[in-house]
């Protein structure tokens, strides 16, 4: 990834739990701010997770429908990359998960986020910023919150 923006999270539960909320990308509208629907394209037949998916973002004055392709590692690590869009131009991104061994686990999340409009870069690492900081906060309140995946 190029620039990017990071922050991690400290979430109590296993990595496993985590990473089955992180799946479940059509329960993403009922806790991931701004995205109003997702609908899966295609899944890994190994594993029966989301390998490509379209999302309906309306998040302040960005709103577009784009499609991501998806990377599973485990349950330690997913990375997604944009493959389409309206208004985006590039969404990469990582979740990475790190067992602390007593029942809690740092979420690690990378993000960058580019659009067609010309926007100063300053501007785009603070909505990167504010993205990535209410993903961490919703999913780490629909994972304690004991949601199903």
């Amino acid at each position: 990834m190029a620039e990017q923006t990071q922050s991690s999270i400290s979430i109590d539960a296993t990595p496993e739990r985590i990473m089955q909320v992180i799946a479940d990308l059509e329960a993403y509208p009922q806790w991931s701010d701004g995205i109003t629907s997702v609908t899966i394209l295609s899944k890994f037949e190994d594993d029966d997770r989301p390998a490509d998916a379209r999302f309906t973002l309306a998040s302040g004055p960005i709103k577009d429908t784009y499609e991501l392709e998806y990377d599973w590692t485990g349950n330690s690590k997913v990375t997604w990359t944009l493959t389409k869009a309206e208004m985006l131009t590039a969404m990469d991104g990582e979740y990475e998960l790190s067992d602390n061994g007593d029942g809690t686990t740092t979420v690690h999340y990378r993000l960058s986020v580019d659009v067609k409009i010309p926007m100063i870069g300053m501007l785009k690492r603070k909505a990167e910023k504010v993205i990535v900081d209410t993903a961490l906060k919703g999913l780490k309140q629909r994972v304690e919150s004991g949601a199903s995946a």
